[in-house]
Formats: C-alpha cells, sequence, structure tokens
C-alpha cells in the first residue's frame, strides 16, 4: 500500500460512525474483494489498518485501495445485507467452502408404491417425502438404500412399466406393473425401512437372523455368508454411529478451534442419537473468528444442506442473531449432554488442525512466496487473477477449448469455461486464435473483469498468436507461456516477447505454475473423455458448433437414434439445422 492510498484511508476512517453495518474493501480497479459486518463500523475498519496483520489479512489489507460502508439500523439487517452483497459480487477475500457437492439423504417417496433413493439438492420445501441424513458419503448411503432394496421388495423403477422386470423375478420387488399388491404389506415395508433409518436395527436384524438360518439350513452357504456380511455391516456401523444421550436428539452441531490465523470447523449430524455424518473444514481467518463461523454456517445451509428442526452452536456464537437470519431454532447449551458434544466435536477440531497446521502454513507462505516472486520477475505491481488455456480435439478434428482461472494461485472453479470451435478450424493455433478472441472480445463487451496475467500452455508460437490477438482488442494484458522440453516436462518460461525468464524450476512458482498448466490440460482434455465414456447422443453432439438443446432434441426426434442420424444424408440433417451445420455434422458423424 502507497503512502498516497495510505493517507486516502486514514481520511475516511476519521469519518466513520460508530454504528452497525457492513463494510466492503476495494482495490485499485474499484473491485469488491471482501465484505464484512460490524457492530462498530469504526472500530473494525480501523483494525485493518493498525497494528501489524498476517497471513491472509495482510493480503486482503496489501489489496485495499479505498473502502465503502453501509450503516444499518440492527445487527441482523447487517447480517443480511453482509450475506446479499456476498452473493452479489462473490468478493475473492471472502470464505468459499471447499467441497462444492451437497451432502446426500435417503429419500422415501410419499406414493403409492413407494421407492427409496438417494438424493442431493434437496429443496428445502420439497417433500411430503421422508428424508433420512445427511450421510457422510453417498457411497454410505447407496450401501444402506441397497441393503433395504434387497430385504424389502419396494418399487425399484421411476415409472411403472408394462411388464415385470428383473428385479420381481430375483423377488426384490412385488411386481407393481402388474400385479395385485396389498397396500398393508407395504405399509408395513414402509414402517420397518423408517424405524430402521430412525436407528433401530432390531426388525431388519431379525430378518436377515432368519433368512441366514434358511439359506443355511438349504445348505445355500454362499447367500447365508452374503447375509451374515450384511449383518455385520449394520452392527458395525450402528455401534460406531451411536452417540450416549438419554433421548433421541435430531439436530446439528457446529465447533470450532482457531490458531495461528487457522479457523478449524466441525460439524455433527445427530438424527435420533445417531451420528448420521460429520463435516469438517479448516479456512485461513481474515475476520474476527466469531464472525467467520456465523458467516460459515449460513453459507453451509446454502450450499450442502437442508435445514435442520436444531442447531447447536457454542456460546460463544451469537445464537439469536442466527436463529433470526435462518428460521429455525438455534440453541447453545451450557451444561448437560449436549454441551458435553461441543466439547468432543471442538476437540477434533483441534486435533484435525494440529495435524495439518503445518502444511498449510507452509502452503500460504509458499503462495505468498510465489506471488512476490511472479511480480519481481515481471516487473508488475499487482498479479493476482490468472487465465489459463489450453486446447484438446478429437479424432483430430472437432477442437475444444479450455479456461481455467486461478486468484493468488487458488482455483476459482466456477469461472471455469469451455470453448466450442468452429468445425473449419483443422489445428491447435487456429483454436487458440478462436478462443482468446472470444474470450476477450467478450471480457471487452461486457465488461467483464480482465486478469493481472494470461498464462498459454505453449512455447513462443503459442504466446504470440496470443499477443496478436490481445494486442487486436487493443488490451493491455501480459502474458507468459510454459514451454515444455522433448520429454514433455515444462522447464521453461517466456513472456509475450519470446524471451526466457529466469526461474529456477525447483522454485515456489515454478511449482504453482506447473500445478495451473496442469489444471488446464486436464479441464481441457476431460470433455473430450467424457464424450468417449458417456457415448451418449447428447454428449456427443454437444461438441458440434451450432448444435444446442433445441437442436439436439429436434435431431432426436426427426431420427431416433444415433444410428439413424449417422445413416442421413447432408440434405436429410438439413431439414432439422441449416446447411452449414448439417455438413459439418455429416463429417463428424463418420468419424465416430
Amino acid at each position: 500500500m502507497n503512502e498516497e492510498t495510505k493517507r486516502h484511508i486514514k481520511e475516511k476512517l476519521a469519518l466513520v460512525p460508530n454504528l452497525p453495518g457492513s463494510y466492503q474493501m476495494k482495490n485499485k480497479d474499484g473491485l469488491i474483494i471482501y465484505v464484512g459486518k460490524a457492530k462498530n463500523l469504526k472500530n473494525r475498519l480501523k483494525s485493518y489498518f493498525t497494528g501489524t496483520v498476517t497471513g491472509k489479512t495482510a493480503m486482503l489489507v496489501q489489496d485495499i485501495a479505498t473502502f465503502e460502508y453501509i450503516v444499518t439500523s440492527s445487527e441482523l439487517e447487517s447480517l443480511i445485507l453482509e450475506i446479499t452483497l456476498i452473493k452479489k459480487y462473490n468478493p475473492k477475500y471472502n470464505i468459499l467452502l471447499k467441497d462444492d457437492k451437497s451432502y446426500p439423504y435417503i429419500e422415501l417417496t410419499n406414493e403409492n408404491y413407494p421407492r427409496l433413493r438417494v438424493v442431493r439438492n434437496v429443496n428445502r420445501k420439497r417433500h411430503k417425502s421422508r428424508l433420512f441424513g445427511p450421510y457422510p458419503n453417498v457411497t454410505s448411503a447407496r450401501k444402506t438404500v441397497e441393503m433395504l432394496g434387497r430385504m424389502y421388495p419396494l418399487r425399484k423403477c421411476d415409472r411403472l412399466k408394462k411388464d415385470v422386470c428383473l428385479y420381481y423375478h430375483l423377488g426384490e420387488c412385488l411386481g407393481y406393473c402388474k400385479k395385485e399388491v396389498n397396500s398393508q404389506e407395504v405399509q408395513q415395508m414402509v414402517d420397518e425401512i423408517t424405524t430402521f433409518l430412525k436407528g433401530d436395527s432390531s426388525i431388519l436384524t431379525k430378518r436377515i437372523k432368519e433368512d441366514m438360518e434358511k439359506a443355511s439350513a438349504m445348505m445355500n452357504y454362499e447367500k447365508a455368508l452374503e447375509l451374515k456380511t450384511m449383518l455385520d455391516d449394520i452392527e458395525i456401523t450402528l455401534r460406531h454411529q451411536k452417540i450416549d444421550l438419554n433421548r433421541n436428539y435430531n439436530f446439528d452441531l457446529f465447533a470450532y478451534y482457531e490458531d495461528k490465523n487457522f479457523l478449524s470447523i466441525q460439524c455433527f449430524f445427530i438424527r435420533e442419537g445417531l451420528l448420521f455424518g460429520r463435516h469438517s473444514d479448516i479456512i485461513a481467518t481474515l475476520d474476527d473468528s466469531k464472525e467467520e463461523m456465523m458467516e460459515y454456517i449460513i453459507k453451509f445451509y446454502e450450499k450442502n444442506s437442508i435445514l435442520p428442526k436444531e442447531i447447536v452452536v457454542p456460546d460463544t456464537l451469537d445464537s439469536a442473531l442466527l436463529q433470526d437470519y435462518l428460521q429455525v431454532k438455534v440453541i447453545s447449551p451450557t451444561r448437560g449432554d449436549i454441551k458435553k458434544l461441543i466439547l468432543l466435536a471442538s476437540d477434533n477440531a483441534k486435533v484435525a488442525l494440529e495435524e495439518k497446521e503445518d502444511l498449510l502454513k507452509q502452503n500460504d507462505e509458499a503462495r505468498l512466496e510465489a506471488i512476490e516472486e511472479l511480480k519481481k520477475l515481471l516487473g508488475l505491481e499487482k498479479v493476482s487473477r490468472m487465465e489459463a488455456f489450453d486446447n484438446s480435439h478429437l479424432f483430430g478434428t472437432f477442437y475444444v477449448g479450455g479456461m481455467v482461472v486461478f486468484d493468488d494461485f487458488l482455483p476459482l472453479k466456477n469461472e471455469y469455461r469451455k470453448f466450442k470451435i468452429s468445425t473449419e478450424v483443422k489445428d491447435d493455433l487456429g483454436a487458440m486464435r478462436e478462443v482468446i478472441y472470444r474470450r476477450y472480445y467478450r471480457v471487452l463487451m461486457e465488461n467483464l473483469t480482465k486478469p493481472d496475467l494470461i498464462i498459454m500452455d505453449g512455447g513462443e508460437t503459442q504466446v504470440a498468436v496470443c499477443k496478436e490477438i490481445i494486442d487486436s482488442l487493443h488490451l493491455d494484458i501480459p502474458i507468459i507461456g510454459l514451454k515444455k522440453d522433448e520429454h514433455h516436462r515444462t522447464n521453461i518460461l517466456i513472456n509475450m516477447y519470446g524471451e526466457v525468464l529466469p526461474c529456477d524450476p525447483k522454485s515456489h512458482l515454478f511449482v504453482f505454475l506447473s500445478k495451473i498448466q496442469e489444471e488446464v490440460h486436464r479441464y481441457a482434455i476431460s470433455y473430450h473423455r467424457t464424450l468417449k465414456q458417456k457415448g451418449s447422443l447428447a454428449s456427443l453432439l454437444d461438441v458440434v458448433p451450432g448444435v444446442g438443446e433445441v437442436r439436439r432434441k429436434e435431431l432426436l426426434r426427426k431420427f431416433g437414434s444415433l444410428k439413424k442420424m449417422k445413416e442421413a444424408s447432408i440434405e436429410d440433417l438439413a431439414t432439422v439445422v441449416n446447411r452449414d451445420v448439417a455438413e459439418a455434422l455429416y463429417h463428424y458423424l463418420r468419424e465416430l
């Protein structure tokens, strides 16, 4: 931060009131890079610019050029405003959950002929169906559904078929599509499944033991062993899950442990006195740990899970504020069994942090060192956002391009982009020329965020093509290339003029740049690999420029299958799509 910026911030700080509100930190380009809230705006904002700051906070302060704030009448309004602004601007320094997948639940559908299935992304307002979970991972949820599906012959198909299927012949379905089914028998199965999923395994265990004895008496030892394994799995699972509580509680519990600018978080999912699973995370702290924890819990339920009936948090957090925001009961017990469980979760958080703290600290220090080295190497004041490009092709033609985005050497996966490239392009340079032009023409036209650096997966030729396009658009963005040797190992770094930059291949900078190169290469080829693996009509056609979702459906409606589409002439295809697209599609299909 230069002297002029320091003076500007000092003048602004003098005018900040001692009131609650939300504040927004901005960089020199006017972009919001951090959003926070405070009971006292003046005190909180001063804390960033007085005293010693380290780690992630030091990186933020270095990036700040100015700040804005909005005064609110209450802390709840501040929290609502903070979360709203974070959603709108997605600031780089605000917390991002590492796991971008939602947790799986087991759903017992509320239909005449119920089904049992694993679901994600459950709508909170959904369902009269019963949901059980969340489960620690999809494998355990699927294994449970598979086991119950074999023991209880519920409906397996999404829609009733015209005739009985294999499951009926295996005894795992009652043949709901053709047979008369006793509703009381179905209800009994539903009741027993519900009892098991709530944690009482006695009925199912008895059933398995009876089947096991029958199989053994009939000398079907393979079936008996299979049932014995199933019984062992149930006993082991429930023994590990059981929480020593006097009654069947249902809640999510959060606890945390803070040390040396890191916050370790544990969440226990308690259902009917069982620990269905847990979530753990470690993040670098920037703000007050209590504020970060509040923001984390709110984001957790927006991204990963449905709201439980009750949430338990340590008494260091503002449970009333969380309750007002989430509109669900939030408690902070100070004694008793639940308090002991909070302490247990906190101990788990401490252990998790101690195991990883040195590694996390080393990684953060390495990133900071690599950023400083890159700035010095390129003679730039700021290098934060980096966009890297690579191409891939299918059968030597039908190119696609990939772009990955990194900020301070951390991936921003929601900003990755794929590019379908014109079928007229027959080489890597032509493909790269089209991708770079399309990307940065859009940056210009839509006023998108420009990167501080473009990274090309290649040497002088690729960099020259990129520079040609960037210059034609009158943009001023530095470019570097990562060049490989004859053994296909990256060993040379070049600038936009084709000059070799002195960079030790063993340095942190080279390691981080290589990781970006590996990621963009993986991302570019993953699309084609997916097409080959899936082999589905929708996936295969998606690579052809000019064929979108609407035309894909029209082609399928017209020809019915990929086989018939491959047999069609250009004229036949042109009855659905225009002539140019029909020719491209015709030649593409013959390559499959």
